[in-house]
């Protein structure tokens, strides 16, 4: 998997700052070396209208997006990706299951930023190459079926992946950022908006609605060039809750709160339960739990929970960056393992039969 394209040095800013410009290829250029083929495209399609459905009610199957924290190892990835594959088609009757491809990372301070930024690991920051290597992976795992998720955090590199997704996170640091929102109203899929890092939902129910509008604003076509870019607005979007610093929020009192907050907003009751970060007090082991209450909501009639997210590798936990890694563990947050991910779905989807079989 290595760029073709290579990046082009430009003069410095200036004298002052000192600061060095590389240009990258543009979007397109990049899509015309690794294209999707007609049936890829189609399956793109048809998996962004099955969240579709799922969001609307139309659908009775649980979105479940799944997968590594971030993924910094291409083999691991398609590893576990070929794992989801098969445990995707064995429970699809309940569950449409999206795996997490996230090769963008947010950070609070300073930190490996992703696959799509440094993807030698060691802050050489090839961003040509982490494109390139990105879009192949991704472009593997539609390859196997499955339907592809990513948080989008630099809109700039948006449009490097718009085509091979089905579901798109902005995060809780980002949901309040008049450009992601914008960015958001111009896409072609489904877009859950996190709640804040304070566990407050207002600047998500903010963002949908922001979204849900048309905009024009500053941006970058495809070849490249600054742009004025028109949207139509996204009616396809929701809310996750992954909890604040004041502890989770998927219980069911905030749930119901929740519910009839956005019912005073007229905006629909679409959510989906992040079993990670503070809904799990940070721990990847408790996710099961976050997730088998939220299953029990569900299962008890309420039809708002549309889906859950777990951070989920090979294998569970997480280790610092360093030249020894281990394989299928993930180097930012801690995940849960391979095995207890594929009973917890396994178990999720015999629950979810039984009231369709009558028991």
């Amino acid at each position: 998997m290595n760029s073709s394209i290579s990046a082009l040095p430009l003069s410095t800013l200036s004298p002052a700052n000192e600061a060095l410009t590389l240009r990258l290829p543009s979007s397109l250029q990049l899509k015309q070396q690794l294209p999707l083929t007609h049936t890829l495209t189609q399956q793109v399609a048809a998996h962004r209208e099955a969240v579709r459905a799922i969001l609307n009610g139309e659908d009775s199957r649980l979105l479940i997006v799944v997968g590594p924290c971030s993924i910094h190892d291409p083999q691991s990835a398609l590893e576990y990706a070929g794992k989801l594959a098969r445990l995707a088609a064995d429970v699809s009757d309940e569950m449409l299951v999206v795996m997490r491809a996230y090769i963008e990372k947010p950070r609070t301070t300073v930190g490996w930023k992703g696959l799509a930024y440094d993807p030698h690991l060691d802050g050489s920051d090839d961003m040509v190459g982490g494109l390139t290597l990105s879009r192949e992976l991704m472009r593997e795992m539609l390859r196997l079926g499955l339907p592809i998720a990513t948080e989008l955090l630099q809109p700039m590199a948006a449009s490097y992946f718009d085509d091979l997704l089905s579901w798109v996170a902005i995060g809780a640091r980002t949901t309040e950022s008049q450009i992601h929102r914008e960015m958001a109203s111009g896409l072609s899929m489904p877009v859950g908006f996190k709640n804040g890092t304070d566990g407050g939902v207002g600047v998500a129910t903010d963002a949908m609605r922001s979204a849900a509008h048309p905009h024009r604003h500053f941006g970058v076509d495809s070849q490249g060039h600054p742009a004025i870019i028109q949207t139509q607005g996204n009616p396809d979007t929701h809310l996750v809750l992954r909890g604040g610093h004041r502890g989770p929020n998927y219980d069911v009192q905030s749930v119901a709160h929740l519910q009839n907050d956005l019912q005073k907003l007229k905006i629909a009751s679409r959510i989906m339960v992040d079993c990670s970060h503070a809904n799990s007090g940070k721990d990847p082991l408790r996710q099961p739990a976050v997730f088998n209450e939220v299953l029990e909501q569900r299962l008890n009639g309420n039809r708002s929970l549309i889906g859950m997210m777990l951070e989920s590798h090979l294998f569970e936990g997480c280790q610092p960056l360093s030249q020894s890694l281990r394989y299928g563990v993930s180097v930012t947050d801690g995940c849960l393992g391979w095995e207890a991910t594929e009973q917890l779905l396994r178990n999720a989807s015999l629950k979810l039969r039984v009231p369709e079989a009558g028991i």
